[in-house]
């Protein structure tokens, strides 16, 4: 079952849409849910943040890491914090 995804209003000064989306992380709320939904069962953990991180490939061609909250286990939901172009590892 895929994941809920947990985002705040886009006019919402403080809210993750803004923070990711509106000042200019380049990164759209499609790219975030994609690979939330696609890579969250390979998250890792931060380790400046201690929160999960997921790393995938966008269906526009961007690699991208996902830092995000387990907001509720069942149903699943997920509260991404940031996202940013990340560098594509070695051999990826």
């Amino acid at each position: 079952m895929d994941p809920s995804i947990i985002w705040d209003d886009e006019d919402e000064e403080g809210g993750n849409y803004h923070h990711i989306v509106t000042e200019g992380h380049g990164i759209t709320q499609e790219e975030v849910d994609e690979v939330l939904r696609e890579h969250y069962s390979e998250a890792t953990t931060s380790r400046t943040t201690g929160n999960p991180l997921c790393f995938g490939w966008t269906q526009t061609g961007k690699y991208i890491a996902v830092v995000f909250e387990e907001s509720c286990d069942n149903p699943l939901m997920l509260y991404p914090i940031t996202a940013y172009e990340a560098p594509v590892p070695r051999g990826g």
